[in-house]
């Protein structure tokens, strides 16, 4: 490896977002880009088996984050896990394709100033990257890249949920992400039959084969190097020793909401004062750095059932073998199944709650195996009011920051949230599910009866609210000095130098961020190519 070298383009991260810039960029073949990814290749069997995902939590393809603690959630730590190889969170996620609402990218060109991320500006990059295998234009694409299907296996008390929705006055849909997104039913993933579909499959390993893509796995970036007001390249640990690789176009941060947000602030880029506390030098005061820090709060509602399986009783080396070989079988399963939106005031512009159902007992991230046959409905917060931020702990770059997401801080997400749990009690009582249920899973549940009150309601969410895995907000794009990237991408203050995830979202998507981030590294490259 030679001791200088020089690409166009550096991009850290080859998660959802930096996966679709890199290749996207060296579809020119005047551009040199470098991928640097901290983890590996993404080759674990139960990274291509959807059901098999939550085997991979705690495992070393996980960075294995946690919340510091919660006070509205009992002073508990939340488990954040987040995916450490090619294809980042796309390689672990629920695999649901969900875009959010027109109102999400109408609110953050409005409210925030981001020029150009309209939802008219943006649903060109939805269907451009969109290979769906259903649907089609206006609102779908079927030639892009990124595999979207219906799931080959759906569990009969995921379809009696959806039944027992409509019949408690949900409306049926079959598309979440298109001219409406209110309704119940079944969610399509990105998958390519019956098999995850990353963004390592779908947009890295046609690249591969490009001379003008370096993938570097095994990478960890230590800081960008900041030369007089501009980014010049990064340093990184790779092979046990550091390196820095230089640019003579642009550094571009695809690390996600945790990731970036700590690299920026490891180079010297964030609060001054907090900087300053933890010994690192200030290249620039950019107090949004870290700040505005949201999730999407999950709340399990374990219900026993009868007369039915369980996904667990599938869950054998007989079908592993079977999806593995044949992309076949209950394990293709993505277990987040089904669910819907809906408003719980009528005044909302656009629906505040999220559900996913899934036909087994999931709470506390898959990580208690159920004893009885069970359903779970999980109402999910879309529309978050509360506010956190991630800080360094230390100037090492190995060590996890602190991530303080806080979760229920705003009285609003604990009403949203308490009348959406009464909604899909109704959906439970109502309709075909109704003759499965014997009872409640879940110990502060078995006391509710059929009209449990307000404290008994927060009581469950304090002791169960999970995340839904979607930080977004770290490094917030928008039209004004409050924002750590401008509608362009670029980093305040520094030249040569975007982000682009998760983390630049002003306001966290109504629905799952995968697809959403995807489109952000789509726009990201037209915005460095000057396509846009």
């Amino acid at each position: 490896m030679p001791d200088r070298e020089v690409f166009t383009h550096v991009v850290v991260g080859a998660g959802s977002a930096g996966a679709a810039l890199a290749a996207r960029l060296t579809e020119d073949p005047n551009v040199s880009v470098l991928l640097l990814e901290a983890g590996g290749p993404a080759d674990a069997d139960e990274i291509n088996i959807p059901a098999a995902f939550p085997n991979l939590f705690k495992t070393r393809w996980d960075w294995n984050y946690q919340t510091t603690e919660q006070k509205q959630l009992e002073g508990r730590r939340a488990y954040w896990p987040r995916m450490k190889a090619l294809g980042g969170c796309s390689s672990m996620n629920a695999m649901i394709y969900i875009r959010g609402n027109r109102a999400d990218f109408d609110t953050w060109r409005d409210a925030y100033g981001a020029t150009g991320w309209g939802y008219d500006d943006v649903l060109p990059y939805f269907v451009r990257s969109e290979g769906n295998t259903r649907l089609g234009g206006p609102y779908h694409g079927q030639d892009g890249p990124l595999h979207v299907e219906d799931r080959r296996y759906t569990h009969p008390m995921t379809t009696a949920w959806v039944e027992s929705a409509v019949a408690a006055g949900f409306k049926p849909t079959d598309d979440f992400n298109g001219a409406e997104q209110e309704g119940a039913g079944l969610y399509q993933v990105t998958c390519r039959k019956g098999r995850r579909w990353s963004t390592a499959k779908a947009y890295l390993e046609p690249a591969a084969g490009r001379p003008n893509l370096t993938i570097r796995t095994g990478a960890l970036v230590e800081r960008v190097v900041v030369e007089g007001g501009r980014a010049v390249g990064v340093a990184y640990q790779h092979s046990a020793g550091s390196r820095t690789a230089y640019v003579d176009g642009e550094v571009v941060l695809a690390g996600g909401a945790i990731n970036s947000p700590q690299l920026l602030l490891l180079s010297g880029i964030g609060p001054g004062t907090h900087l300053r506390e933890v010994g690192v030098d200030v290249v620039v005061d950019l107090p949004g750095v870290g700040q505005n820090l949201h999730d999407h709060p999950a709340v399990p509602l374990v219900f026993r059932t009868r007369d039915t399986t369980d996904l667990l009783d599938h869950n054998n080396l007989v079908q592993f073998a079977r999806a593995k070989a044949t992309g076949t079988g209950p394990l293709t399963s993505n277990v987040g199944e089904g669910g819907g939106f809906w408003r719980t005031r009528d005044s909302l512009a656009a629906p505040d709650l999220q559900v996913h159902v899934a036909p087994t007992g999931f709470y506390d991230n898959g990580f208690h195996e159920a004893t009885a046959r069970s359903v779970t409905v999980a109402p999910t917060l879309v529309s978050v009011e509360s506010r956190g931020a991630l800080r360094l702990r230390s100037t090492d770059p190995r060590w996890h920051p602190e991530i303080d997401p806080g979760y229920f801080d705003d009285q609003a997400d604990i009403d949203a949230m308490t009348a959406g749990v009464r909604r899909m009690l109704d959906t439970v009582a109502t309709g075909p599910l109704a003759e499965h249920v014997t009872g409640p899973g879940l110990p502060t549940m078995e006391s509710w009866g059929d009209d449990p009150t307000d404290a008994q309601i927060v009581e469950h969410l304090r002791a169960y609210t999970q995340t839904l895995y979607h930080p977004v907000g770290t490094c917030a794009m928008g039209g004004d000095e409050r924002a750590v990237v401008d509608p362009q991408l670029r980093v305040r203050g520094v030249d040569g130098l975007r982000v682009a995830d998760a983390s630049v979202m002003p306001m966290v998507t109504r629905g799952n961020t995968n697809a959403a981030s995807i489109m952000i590294g789509e726009r990201a490259a037209d915005l460095l190519r000057g396509k846009a």
